[in-house]
C-alpha cells in the first residue's frame, strides 16, 4: 500500500475498507504495554451521608483517601466473584 496524501485521506480509506486486506491476523501476537497507565473516568455517585462519612472514617482509619479506598474495595468486589 502506498503512502497517503493526509490523515484525512487515510482515514478515509480505513473508514471503507478492512485490515485483513493486508495484514494476516492469524499471525498476530498479543503484546503488554507494562508502562502504560489505566485511563481513569471521572463519575458522580450519590451515597447517603451516613455510608459516605463510614467510608470516610474507614479510610481514615487507614491513612488513605476515601476515593482510593473505595476503588480497592470494588476491585476487591469484582475479584471475588
Amino acid at each position: 500500500m502506498d503512502k497517503f496524501a493526509s490523515e484525512k485521506a487515510e482515514r478515509d480509506y480505513w473508514e471503507s475498507h478492512d485490515s485483513s486486506e493486508h495484514l494476516d491476523w492469524t499471525k498476530a501476537q498479543k503484546v503488554t504495554f507494562p508502562n502504560l497507565k489505566p485511563t481513569t473516568k471521572t463519575i458522580s455517585l450519590r451515597l447517603p451521608q451516613h455510608l459516605l462519612d463510614a467510608i470516610k472514617a474507614a479510610a481514615n482509619s487507614r491513612d488513605v483517601p476515601y476515593q482510593s479506598l473505595i476503588k480497592v474495595w470494588l476491585q476487591e468486589k469484582l475479584h471475588s466473584r
